[in-house]
């Protein structure tokens, strides 16, 4: 299992993006499988890595087919091998930090 956090917009036109934002947002309705955290300024994906590049790639074209001619696409990727990885877990951790 993998966490992403993705970022995808379009480059120049309209200073506003959350439309385009909410386009690429719905194709995660189609990966019920993937845990989806929405973000001010990222969205965390966790899950199967190869889906969760399906499912960025849908994206991307989601915000072309909303309008965009240019498209930017950020991703950062932890893919853990040696346990489980989860969201949640990562935050439980920094949490057991913070209270010593």
């Amino acid at each position: 299992m993998a966490i992403v956090a993705v970022s995808i917009a379009p480059v120049g036109g309209e200073a506003s993006v959350s439309r385009f934002v909410a386009e690429a947002l719905r194709v995660l309705e189609d990966y019920p499988q993937i845990e989806v955290q929405p973000g001010p300024m990222f969205t965390i994906l966790e899950g199967d890595l190869d889906e969760i590049f399906v499912a960025i790639r849908g994206m991307q074209e989601a915000v072309f087919d909303a309008g965009a001619v240019r498209v930017s696409t950020v991703m950062k990727i932890d893919d853990r091998r040696d346990r489980e990885l989860t969201m949640k877990g990562k935050m439980d951790s920094v949490g057991r930090h913070m209270n010593r």
